[in-house]
């Protein structure tokens, strides 16, 4: 009797360090490394040999397996002459029932719930004796990484790729639902992961919005643009707007005209950068940085203006809008009482059609809503003229003879691209 009290006690011990085994492999392959990095740069000496640890995972894992599976066939081994003892011949089957019982509540389903709420507190408490272990375990960990370098050649299994933007943007979205970040925190995150790959075209303010002037215009008209339009910088051209030759400054024009009423424009110009459609913002931002300036002109393959841009435009992509007192406010997405939507036409169609949930058109090279919708029905639409595209009804609430001013948007009942 005694010799069997002594086997539970083992047994209970060996189930025990099997749900050790088994909490130790979820928390270390759910533990957030970025979270560890900074405990371990906090002085947090558990932290950073978790951290070592799950630098050569494929070591640590052989390590808690070869552990768990030790510890498993010990245990139902110990249980078989346990129960064998006690029932005979029927004991194997009774071993094997309440084994299995056991092994998957206790060492399986309980330790892993556990260890997969606390993923970094768990990996911490276990790396003390995991290291120990791996270093023991040396001899059969180096074998294992062996075995598996022959199973990757035989299959040509390839390593996984870094992560790209799009499973970062998921990161942020996950860590944004779980309220582990908020949701301006979070939109910032996502621009600043877009920033690199967004084009100037994307957001510039096109040719026919632009308010410039001609060169030989009279100093007291740019004294009027300036009062009444209450920008600090106006593009100044030669003959056409497509030779903008500089951009006047409010400061140094109102400076210049103070001391000599018969200023040069043309001598108090800024020089401005001119840029193709397709740079990206990112470039243009150090292309501002090192010229210390805050605009340029985009050009187009001929040399026309296509539009202009500012170092605002590119702050606007990552914090959003900026408005000051003086700006009239603008909602490009205007959400109605019918559950539809007013957009403005120059509203970026990627962004437009990201807020609706709306499969974006992969054919189209268009950038603004209003262009895209051109381009779907071949002409500039009239007011009430529209299409149907995956399942939403995009029509003109408001249009000029050159371009669509707002789109009305609202979910159909069927889904179809029949354009009228």
């Amino acid at each position: 009797m005694e010799g069997i009290n002594s086997q539970v006690i083992i047994l209970v011990l060996l189930m025990v360090m099997s749900g050790y085994f088994s909490a130790t492999e979820t928390a270390f392959s759910g533990v957030n490394k970025i979270r560890l990095k900074n405990m371990a740069s906090d002085g947090n000496k558990k932290a950073s040999r978790a951290l070592k640890l799950t630098e050569n995972f494929d070591n640590l894992l052989s390590t808690v397996l070869v552990g768990n599976n030790i510890v498993n066939i010990a245990a139902s081994s110990i249980a078989t002459v346990v129960f064998t003892s006690m029932f005979g011949d029927a004991g194997v089957t009774v071993s094997t029932f309440i084994m299995t019982v056991l092994v998957l509540i206790f060492g399986e389903i309980t330790p892993k719930s556990l260890a997969k709420e606390a993923p970094e507190s768990f990996a911490m408490f276990a790396s003390s004796f995991i290291y120990i272990l791996s270093k023991i375990l040396t001899p059969i960990n180096w074998l294992f990484a062996q075995w598996k370098k022959a199973v990757v050649k035989i299959f040509h299994v390839k390593g996984g790729s870094a992560i790209t933007d799009d499973e970062l943007i998921t990161i942020v979205d996950e860590a944004q639902n779980e309220g582990g970040i908020g949701e301006n925190q979070g939109e910032l995150i996502r621009s600043a992961i877009e920033f690199n790959d967004l084009e100037v075209i994307h957001i510039l303010t096109p040719r026919v919005d632009i308010l410039a002037a001609e060169v030989s215009t009279p100093p007291e008209k740019f004294a009027s643009i300036f009062k009444n339009n209450h920008y600090s910088r106006i593009p100044v051209y030669k003959g056409t707007i497509d030779n903008i030759i500089g951009v006047l400054h409010e400061r140094d024009f109102y400076e210049k005209m103070y001391f000599d009423k018969t200023i040069n424009i043309e001598s108090m110009l800024i020089s401005v950068e001119y840029i193709p459609k397709n740079t990206k913002i990112s470039e243009l931002l150090r292309i501002f940085q090192h010229a210390r300036c805050h605009m340029a002109v985009v050009i187009d393959e001929f040399g026309g203006t296509v539009g202009i841009i500012t170092m605002e435009d590119i702050l606007e992509e990552l914090v959003g809008e900026i408005w000051d007192e003086n700006d009239e406010i603008i909602k490009e997405i205007e959400p109605c009482d019918d559950g539809g939507y007013i957009v403005s036409g120059v509203a970026s169609l990627s962004k437009v059609f990201d807020i609706m949930n709306i499969d974006e058109d992969e054919e189209t090279e268009a950038v603004t809503i209003s262009g895209w919708l051109t381009e779907r029905m071949g002409k500039i639409p009239s007011v009430g003229e529209g299409i149907d595209f995956n399942g939403f009804r995009i029509s003109v609430s408001e249009a000029t003879p050159k371009r669509v001013v707002y789109v009305k948007i609202i979910k159909t009942a069927e889904d179809n691209s029949a354009e009228d």
